[in-house]
């Protein structure tokens, strides 16, 4: 026995030596670039494309230990989303289909920033060490891959496959050309022992969009709501596999414009629709009073809007905000239904617990809105993983961002009751208000993607819940109007001096800039601001909301003028 204990210990040594030298070896054919500093942020890490490769080969390496530490498939992208071209990036899925868990990031960013090939496997060797991680080869590992359209995808994702079959018992899987959001989608299903492929992606969206359509009430849809939606795709990957979709869904009229023969995201995409507040390019005099919406780069963004008029392509802006309200006024009145029979019995009564879920940036009048509809309304700080957590405790949760990124979160325990009450309708009362409400929220859970925010089964959402309403887009923007606000930037000598809490909303140091906020906040009506520092550069950033333009200008203008005088090179 000792004899064989001994020879088992010498193997899995000379298991680690082996491993080691692979990753000697491998890791010296990508060294990192001099006097670049990345951190894993809340979209992974992004920059150049050229100066990217040793980051995303020793990605690789990260996944395949999260893996094997997870015991999980884990999901590796590479996109630099609504960035320009000649940028990228990669991102992590996590087992649930979330982001990599926070935990994990100050490894990240020591992988990816250590100097040279003998710092990055003693740092690996340490944290496999600290972590537990069975690294001898006794267990496998997959990771799916996926990247957007990018020209510098290809070779990114070779470093990514190379730095992942540098673990021994990792094996990548390349799914090809996604969204972010369908690799997500994909890893959750996978870890969740659902099918998984792509196809079954565009399966499950269709299927579940085709539910919501037929259970549309009658004469909803008689509205102006006939016109068609016409889609600025950001000459993205979301483009293409919206055609996907319009072919399986032939009931959907959808016009495709910037579908990848312009430059990717250049005057184009949600993010430059939602910043500048004009129509994309490729849109129109006969594109005027038109439903419209917009894609990112790698479709995990959604904004809709409608042109005012030709001469300056300025939009009616429907953000993240007014999708929220409309998929939050839409589940409360299924769950109203739900629950609306007083003769049966208690017991077949769930009191769902419907939050929403919104950051310091959703505008006032959103929130307003929200609160006047009776729901709950909580705040966190900016950055989606923050969003996701806290809608997550929810029975159903809805978390968006004014730029359109978010989605709906349904408990297991809820879905668990709603499949049982649906079931005990179909066989009471079907065709009952009840049960259409039943079906409507299980269809609803199914089409949203609850793994990360998606434009592609977002759009279908919307869609749905409008020709449900039998709404235009006029009468949606109509819902409430935004107060007037305002976003600067103010250059600092260092960021991390303001620390912020409630959610970002109030500064705690240094001391005296809030009192110095709030005194002149006071002095415009229903106004508020706020101030936090920037997540990747040396800047603070100012939000000021108030009830006209000019007002909150001003108010922006005069606060940024404290915060130079506290921290900015003034301050010096």
């Amino acid at each position: 026995l000792s004899l064989s204990l001994l020879s088992l210990s010498r193997s899995s040594r000379r298991m680690n030596e082996k491993q080691r030298s692979i990753l000697l070896e491998s890791s010296a054919r990508f060294p990192p670039p001099q006097g670049v500093k990345l951190s894993y942020g809340t979209s992974g890490f992004r920059a150049d494309a050229s100066i990217l490769q040793s980051t995303v080969f020793r990605v690789g390496i990260l996944v395949a230990l999260r893996s094997l530490k997870t015991q999980s498939v884990i999901g590796l992208m590479i996109t630099a989303s609504h960035n320009k071209v000649s940028d990228n990036g990669v991102k992590i899925a996590d087992p649930s289909g979330g982001m990599l868990t926070q935990e994990w990031e100050p490894f990240a960013d020591a992988v990816a920033n250590s100097p040279d090939s003998q710092h990055l496997v003693q740092l690996i060797h340490e944290f496999v060490k600290k972590e537990n991680i069975p690294l001898e080869g006794s267990q496998s590992a997959e990771i799916l891959l996926g990247r957007d359209t990018r020209p510098s995808g290809e070779s990114l994702l070779e470093a990514a496959k190379q730095g992942i079959s540098s673990v021994v018992g990792a094996v990548a899987n390349d799914i090809g050309v996604l969204t972010t959001p369908q690799l997500h989608w994909m890893v959750r299903a996978r870890n969740k022992g659902m099918k998984a492929s792509e196809l079954d992606y565009f399966d499950q969206l269709s299927s579940s969009f085709r539910c919501l359509m037929d259970l549309i009430p009658q004469g909803s849809a008689i509205n102006d709501m006939n016109e068609k939606l016409i889609v600025d795709g950001a000459n993205g990957v979301g483009a293409e596999k919206l055609e996907i979709l319009k072919k399986m869904l032939n009931g959907l009229d959808i016009d495709i414009r910037d579908s990848g023969k312009g430059v990717l995201n250049e005057g184009v995409g949600a993010d430059y629709v939602q910043k500048e507040k004009v129509a994309p390019y490729g849109f129109g005099s006969a594109d005027v009073g038109l439903r419209c919406a917009s894609l990112d780069g790698d479709a995990d963004r959604l904004v809709y809007f409608s042109m005012l008029s030709n001469s300056n392509k300025k939009i009616d802006l429907v953000d993240g905000d007014k999708i929220l309200s409309l998929f939050a006024l839409f589940i409360q009145e299924q769950l109203s239904i739900l629950n609306k029979d007083e003769d049966e019995k208690i017991s077949k009564y769930y009191n769902a617990c419907l939050g929403v879920v919104q950051t310091a940036y959703a505008n006032g009048a959103s929130t307003d809105y929200l609160k006047h509809l009776g729901l709950e309304v909580v705040f966190t700080p900016t950055g989606v993983k923050y969003l996701h957590e806290k809608a997550a405790r929810y029975d159903i949760g809805i978390y968006f961002e004014a730029n359109g990124h978010g989605t709906i979160l349904f408990s297991e325990h809820f879905l668990c009751w709603l499949e049982d009450r649906s079931n005990e309708l179909s066989s009471t009362s079907k065709g009952s208000e009840q049960q259409k409400a039943a079906l409507r929220l299980l269809a609803v859970s199914k089409l949203i993607n609850q793994a990360v925010g998606d434009a592609l089964s977002g759009l279908l959402l919307v869609e749905a819940t409008l020709q449900h309403m039998g709404w235009s887009i006029r009468r949606w923007s109509e819902l409430y109007h935004d107060l007037p606000s305002r976003q600067l930037k103010v250059k600092v000598l260092d960021r991390t001096a303001v620390v912020t809490a409630n959610a970002e909303t109030v500064v705690v140091s240094p001391p005296g800039i809030q009192e110095a906020i709030n005194a002149e906040t006071a002095k415009y009506p229903r106004a508020r601001c706020f101030i936090r520092p920037s997540g990747t550069e040396d800047v603070i950033r100012v939000y000021a909301e108030a009830t006209t333009q000019e007002a909150a200008d001003s108010l922006a203008n005069s606060v940024a003028q404290f915060v130079d005088q506290f921290l900015g090179f003034g301050s010096s």
